[in-house]
Formats: C-alpha cells, structure tokens, sequence
C-alpha cells in the first residue's frame, strides 16, 4: 500500500500556488482600481497581447480533467486519442477562418448578442440560457476533480477542499477581473507542465528510458493508432477522436464565450490570431505530456493494476496513487503535482465565472436595465461572486457522475454542438432566418439530449468501447482475477461491474443508436441543427433575406484570401505579366496626336460626306 500523507515541504509547495494566484488578483484590483467600466473588467480593455492570451487558452480547458483523466483514459484504452493533436489543428483553423474575424470587428462583449444582431432576440437569449447551464455543470465537475485528488493523496476533506479551490477562484476573478484570470492562467500553466514533468521524468528514470515505456505500452496494445475503423458505434477509433474532436473543439473554440472573450481582448485581429497558433502549441504540449503519463502509468503498473486490486476505488485515482508511489520519497513533488491538478481547475472555473458574468451583464440585465457604467461594473462583480458560489454547489452533483473524462465530453456534445450550429448558420448562410435558426437549434438539442441520456441507460457494451486488458498477476498480495473485456463471463469485482457499465436492462431496437460514440455527440446535434434550420429557413422566406455584410462570412475577413492574393501577385510578377497599355503609358510617355489607334468607321464617313 502506497502512503497517502504530505510533508510539510508539499504543503508548503500547494499553498505557494494559491497565494499567487491570490495576489494576481490583488494587483489587478489595485492597477486597475480606477476603471469602472464593465467592458475594462471583462475584457481586459482590449489591450491585451498574443502571448499571455494564448497561454490563457490554453490553460483555461486544459485543466485538471487533463491532469488526471486523460492519463487514465490513455491507462484503460490506448494512446489513440492522441490523434485529438489532428483535431486541435482543424479547430484552429475553422475558429481563426470563420468566427474569430466576425466576433472580432462586431466589437462584441457577449457572442450571444451576434445572435440577436444576426436572428432575434429569443437566439440570443436560449444560446445565453443554453451556455450558462453548460458552463455550471462543468465547472461543477472540475472543482470536484482536483479535491478528489487532494483527499486521495492528503487523507484532507474532500468538502474542505472543494470549498477552498472556490473560494480562492472566486476571490481573484471577483476583485480582478479578465486581466487577472489570464496572468492567473499564465502561472497557472506554468505550474501544471511542472506537475506533469515532474511526473514523466521519474517514470523514465523508474523504467530505465524512454524506450521501455514505449515497448511496455506496444506489447500492452496501448499504442493503438492504427484503427481506422468507421464503426461509429466504437468508443475510439482514428474517425470517432478527429471528426468527433473537431466539432467538439470548434464548438469550445470557436463558440463557447470563454474562449472567445480572451482572444477578441487582443489589442488586433493579428494578435487575437497568433493567440489561437500559440495556443496550438501549448495544446500539443500538453496533449504530449499527458499521453505519455498514460503510458507511465501502464508501464509501472502492468502487473499489478491498483484499481482492479483495489488500492484505489475510482480510475481517476490512478495519477494521484501513482504520484505518492514514485514520488514520495520527495517531499515538494507530490505537493506539485496536486498544484498542478488545482492550477487546471482554478483556471478553467475562473475562465467560466468570468465568462458567466460577462453574458449574465450584457445578455440578461443590461439590455432590459438603464444603468450607469460604475453600477454595470458593480454587478458585474456581484456575478462572479455568484456564479462562484453556484459552482461550488454544483461540484457535489459531480461526485454522482461516472467516468469524469467522458462525462466532461458528454456535456460539452450535448449542449456546445447545437449552439456552434446555431452560429454557423448565422455567419456561413446568409439565408438563414430566424425560425429557421431556431427551429434547428431546438430539435438539434432534443436529439443530442435523447442519445445522451439513451447513452447512460443502455452503454456501449464492452467490444464496443473495448476496454484494454489489466492484470493482478504481478501483485504481491491477494486480488481478484484479472479482467479483459474479451472475457467470455461477466466480472465477478463491483468496482469492475461499474467500469464496464454492465446493465441488467434489456436492450431494445434503439439500443445501438445509444451506443453511439460519445464523441459524435457534437457533430449530431450541429448536423441536425444546420440541417433543420436550413430546410426551414428556405420555407420561411430565407432566399429573399438581405443580411449585413458585417454579420457574415466575407472573402476579405479571412486571411486565407489575402495569402493567396499575395502569391498570386508574386506568381503574376514572376512570370513577367503586365498591362501592356499601362505599361506603354508609364515608360513610353503619351501617344503622337499625328496617329490614332482607333479603328475607323470608312463606311459612315462615306455616307455622311
């Protein structure tokens, strides 16, 4: 059994990262005492740069989900979303093309208030309504995470913990606004690579390389990559993890307000784009880091699974069981890898409050309540606060949700895919109406919400998500048998009956199109949103609406456009093309009045004489 108690050392390396975090914030409300503009508290005054934004992004949905889930996914089912990196780069792409130009130069606050620019008032409102239940639930999820991490490691109070990541979260983003939750998220990220270093390095060192870990993950079938199968009824497959991903990140990306608000607080479009591309890296780096955390971990444990031994009670226990197991014999790490767990979820709940309080101003007081801008920024404060203690509340629904990583994806789909159709429909099809709009959005969401909940009444069963073999064989203590899901029996372990979701309800007709991978959960609901508000858009008079040009995708606001103008004026010059007249007329001066290029009309000229 692993010891689960800090040093003084650890304790003294988790309180550092929180008082900084604290005294960011305390700046901030001193720097900035003087302005009392609602717009300077949440979006920075729009002066911010590239690299900070960026460092922000990064951090704000790479949080502890990523610390701690995303190694275990890797443990249970391979390396094979690895290819998220593919995902990451398309969504960049879309988002910095399509959404980014459009929400950049309508100067906007809230992203839902395009919605009532470009549709009504109603679009505005549900998208607002939709994206503050979704940004709840998360954020519940995400506090909830790192306190667990805490108290299987420290042996503190699970509650203790999450009321203090909260309340520290809380206090920074109400005092300080956007401005201190981006330089928060900068140290924050800091921090969290540290954590994930810390961890990987002593791993190699254990297994004698780089190469060890790898081979143990070959012969273990954790580096899967090569499954290109197009079942989408299969939990991972190379199709499942890029389309899937892409919508699901374009809909974070290049939709969900915290997102956006970061990148349109840039001081240019060029900065707001090269935060998207830096950010792309950080999100590279971090995807690396934690795949290959999945791979530590298997390779260390792959006689001995603790969670099948039950040394741990829950797969997301797996990163923090692992950090006291190698490093506890350094006192400092365990309490920088626990941190690094809280610096993911301080940044990402500070990002959603922030963003919360930004829609809840602009979207659902401001335009029904005249208000004077030192009462606007006041309230503005008031909601962070709020939406602080609403959080933490939620996080006690987290403990009630199974698997975290995919519970996390499962919220996001469900909700984040008919909202980015929803957008898309406004800034690519400019027939668009707005029944249309929100005929889609509302029958998208009705279906993703169906194989959602469809999706936790009959699971996949286990050839479908396929979980990898684990074994006890090696463990020096006694334990149930081994288990892999190409089995022939049912496990006989309750903690393994509720990993592979066994179910005692029968199965109906409808059972395979609620095993549906969760990942195509975003791409439904956008498909079936743009598809239905198209078809009813053109029955609603959609081929006679005349929208803005300022409210919809242009050839000029994307950089593609002038990439390609200027090689093309390159290829032009090159090749020695040029305006022959023009070229006469600067390099050979006028024409001689003695001679004329016109061709004459001889027949006119005769019959007139």
């Amino acid at each position: 059994m692993v010891a689960t108690s800090f040093a003084v050392a650890d304790y003294v390396v988790f309180a550092l990262m929180l008082v900084v975090s604290a005294a960011v914030g305390m700046y901030y409300a001193w720097v900035d005492r003087s302005q009392r503009s609602p717009g300077d508290f949440l979006t920075g005054g729009r002066t911010l740069t590239a690299l900070p934004v960026s460092l922000s992004l990064t951090a704000s949905f790479m949080s502890a989900i990523t610390v701690l889930s995303f190694p275990a996914e890797v443990y249970q089912y391979g390396a094979i979303v690895g290819f998220y990196s593919l995902s990451y780069l398309i969504a960049m792409l879309v988002t910095s093309e399509v959404f980014l130009p459009i929400f950049y130069k309508l100067e906007l606050t809230s992203t839902f208030e395009y919605l009532e620019l470009r549709f009504n008032r109603a679009a505005r409102l549900l998208g607002t309504l939709l994206f503050i239940v979704q940004t709840i639930l998360y954020s519940g999820i995400v506090i909830y995470v790192p306190a667990l991490a805490l108290s299987q490691v420290t042996g503190m109070n699970l509650w203790g913990a999450v009321i203090s990541t909260g309340v520290v979260c809380t206090f920074y983003c109400t005092v300080g606004g956007l401005k201190a939750v981006v330089w928060t998220d900068v140290f924050q990220l800091g921090v969290m690579l540290a954590g994930f270093l810390s961890v990987v390095i002593r791993s190699v060192i254990l297994q004698g390389g780089v190469i060890t870990i790898v081979s143990d993950s070959q012969h273990g079938g954790r580096i899967n990559f090569l499954d290109f199968d197009t079942n989408p009824l299969r939990r991972h497959t190379f199709w499942t993890v890029v389309i899937g991903g892409t919508f699901l990140w374009t809909s974070i990306y290049g939709t969900n307000q915290s997102q956006v608000q970061r990148y349109i607080s840039c001081k240019s479009i060029t900065h707001a784009r090269f935060s998207l591309y830096i950010n792309l890296l950080g999100l590279w780096a971090i995807l690396l880091c934690s795949v290959f955390a999945g791979m530590s971990l298997y390779s260390i444990y792959k006689s001995c699974d603790p969670w099948t031994s039950g040394l741990i009670s829950a797969h997301d226990q797996l990163m923090p069981y692992l950090v006291m197991d190698i490093l506890g014999d350094y006192p400092g790490l365990p309490g920088l890898f626990v941190a690094a767990a809280f610096s993911g979820s301080l940044s990402t709940v500070s990002s959603s409050i922030n963003a919360l309080a930004a829609v809840t101003v602009e979207d659902l007081i401001k335009p029904y309540a005249r208000m004077s801008e030192n009462q606007l920024s006041w309230i503005s404060k008031g909601m962070s606060l709020l939406y602080g203690v609403l959080c933490i509340g939620m996080a006690g629904l987290a403990s009630l949700i199974g698997p975290i990583f995919q519970a996390v994806i499962s919220i996001f789909g469900i909700i984040g895919g008919p909202l980015l159709g929803l957008f898309t429909l406004g800034v690519l099809c400019p027939f668009a109406t707005a029944k249309g709009a929100l005929s889609g959005v509302v029958l998208g969401l009705a279906v993703s919400l169906w194989v959602g909940i469809g999706a936790q009444i009959y699971p996949p069963p286990p050839e479908m998500s396929r979980p990898l073999s684990l074994t006890t064989e090696g463990c020096n203590f006694t334990t149930t048998d081994s288990f892999s899901w190409t089995t022939t029996h049912l496990p006989t372990h309750p903690s393994l009956l509720k990993f592979y979701s066994f179910t005692p309800i029968g199965r109906t007709v409808l059972a395979d199109w609620y095993s549906l991978s969760y990942l195509y959960f975003s791409p439904i609901g956008t498909i079936i949103t743009i598809c239905v508000g198209l078809i009813v858009s053109v029955f609603t008079g959609g081929w006679k609406l005349k929208v803005e040009s300022r409210f919809r995708l242009t050839k000029e606001d994307t950089s593609l456009y002038y990439f390609f103008k200027f090689v093309k004026d390159r290829a032009m010059r090159r090749r020695g093309e040029f305006d022959l007249k023009k070229d006469r007329e600067n390099k050979f001066g006028n024409p001689n009045p003695g001679f004329s290029d016109v061709e004459l009309d001889l027949p006119k000229r005769s019959n007139s004489s």
